[in-house]
């Protein structure tokens, strides 16, 4: 059952070509914005779509993967675990994130395909 604790799998259209962050250590970490859209309709009868954004770090061989296979406005679908952070400002004021912390992905389309 551990398998499926913490598990996450989302298909979305990435927002921007990832980022990649090496570290003094040689770690890295590839970072992006995954886009995932449901539709539905309203009381009205009305097509309407909800788009959620997602903040997407891989960390070492698979950062390095998707930061050289994966650009802007592909679909993918991905796997990973639900990571909640939190930090303080200069200020002292207390913020909180989530990211998915990428494990494994699939290109839906390929790098030309214009995205819908």
């Amino acid at each position: 059952m551990n398998a499926l604790r913490n598990r996450v799998n989302l298909i979305g259209r990435l927002g921007a070509e990832p980022e990649v962050v090496t570290f003094d250590s040689g770690k890295t970490l590839a970072r992006f914005s995954l886009a995932t859209n449901e539709g539905y309709k309203n009381k009205d009868g009305e097509w309407q779509e909800n788009t959620q954004w997602h903040n997407i770090t891989a960390w070492g061989k698979t950062g390095e993967l998707a930061a050289k296979m994966l650009n802007k406005g592909q679909e993918v679908a991905l796997e990973g675990r639900i990571v909640n952070k939190s930090y303080e400002t200069k200020d002292g004021e207390k913020r909180y994130g989530t990211t998915i912390e990428l494990n494994g992905f699939l290109i839906i389309s390929l790098k030309n395909q214009d995205a819908k």
